[in-house]
């Protein structure tokens, strides 16, 4: 099949394609006499890996991790734990991350409960707050002894 038959059966444009062929995520293609690339099911079940473990937000060098232990099918699989667990990790602090924000939006939003002009609004009132340095409503005054 051809690049435009295989991004299409895989979900992806062309340009990833020949991406993940340059950083060696997917093998060459053999090419036809005419010098168009010719892909096989091999290319597409690779490509669905790779679109899989994308859409678990693993980065590329991990993916090609996984690729070089599919590679080795009787090496021991303790590097694949390591490589879920880190993205586990990655994962759960990203959530915490998203956690602290909707506090702090919602801390934010709580300053403001009615329809006011933009001159009363509680929450410019905060961000002007904060642009000059000062505690806001969404980020609270540092504790003694930390650093910001």
């Amino acid at each position: 099949m051809r690049i435009s038959e295989l991004g299409q059966a895989a979900g992806v444009n062309a340009d990833t394609i020949r991406y993940y062929e340059r950083t060696g995520l997917l093998p060459a293609p053999a090419r036809q006499a005419n010098g168009y690339r010719s892909y096989g099911p091999l290319h597409l079940e690779r490509l669905a890996f790779i679109r899989h473990c994308r859409a678990l937000d693993m980065p590329l060098a991990e993916i090609q991790q996984l690729l070089d232990f599919m590679a080795r099918p009787d090496a021991a699989c303790e590097g694949i734990n390591h490589l879920v667990d880190a993205q586990l990790a990655r994962v759960r602090a990203r959530l915490e991350s998203m956690r602290a924000l909707e506090r702090q939006l919602a801390a934010l939003r709580g300053q403001c409960d009615a329809n006011h002009t933009a001159r009363k609004c509680g929450i410019l009132h905060e961000l002007v707050a904060a642009a000059h340095g000062e505690a806001c409503a969404c980020h609270p005054p540092a504790k003694a002894g930390k650093s910001a």
